[in-house]
């Protein structure tokens, strides 16, 4: 479990396409303190480090993953947000997040306003996700409160340290997001679902 408050940045060193796997290594500074079978979100994605050499590290992510988001775009030299999974009795600064994206959004606008920016993501709406104003929501793994909220899409505001300190810099109209919504926003959906069915 994460809370969606980015850690570091690592950049991606090597790609690797095995079958259906793509093993991603990447060179961090947290690399030093992580462990073989440790849990880390990429972009928002929970993987699991299987190879430690220097400050280089290895996860992989397998075929329905790269499904479900946009870690098969990443090309050697890209940025990554990283989190280590929430400590235990610590601060949730964030939201929960899982580690699990739903679904791939697009950015379809980005805007500067008195020293902030304002990013504006669609969705597929076919998998019946939603966001509410004022809530929660996981975009590459950052922890973020909606501020327009329609059927399929979203804006968020970003402060400047969030931006300077996540991909959030290198994002441009097109680009593509993992996003992870609200967790207990998804349960309620599912039984008002069932409730109408």
């Amino acid at each position: 479990m994460f809370t969606g408050i980015i850690e570091s940045l690592g950049e991606v060193q090597q790609l690797e396409k095995e079958g259906g796997n793509l093993h991603i290594s990447i060179n961090s500074s947290i690399t030093p303190e992580l462990k073989i079978d440790q849990s880390i979100a990429h972009n928002g994605v929970c993987l699991t480090v299987v190879a430690i050499n220097g400050p280089i590290y290895t996860v992989t992510a397998i075929e329905e993953t790269l499904l479900k988001s946009g870690l098969g775009e990443l090309k050697v030299g890209d940025k990554v947000n990283l989190e280590r999974a929430m400590v235990l009795g610590a601060r949730l600064d964030g939201h929960i997040v899982q580690g699990h994206v739903d679904q791939t959004g697009k950015c379809t606008a980005i805007s500067e306003k008195d020293g902030s920016w304002f990013f504006t993501f669609e969705y597929d709406p076919k998998y019946n996700n939603v966001t509410i104003e004022k809530g929660s929501i996981s975009i590459d793994g950052v922890s973020l409160t909606v501020v327009d909220s329609k059927t399929n899409g979203f804006s968020v505001a970003i402060i400047p340290y969030t931006y300077e300190n996540t991909r959030f810099n290198t994002y441009e109209v097109g680009s593509t997001v993992n996003l992870e919504f609200d967790v207990i926003g998804k349960y309620v959906a599912r039984m008002t679902q069932h409730l109408t069915n």
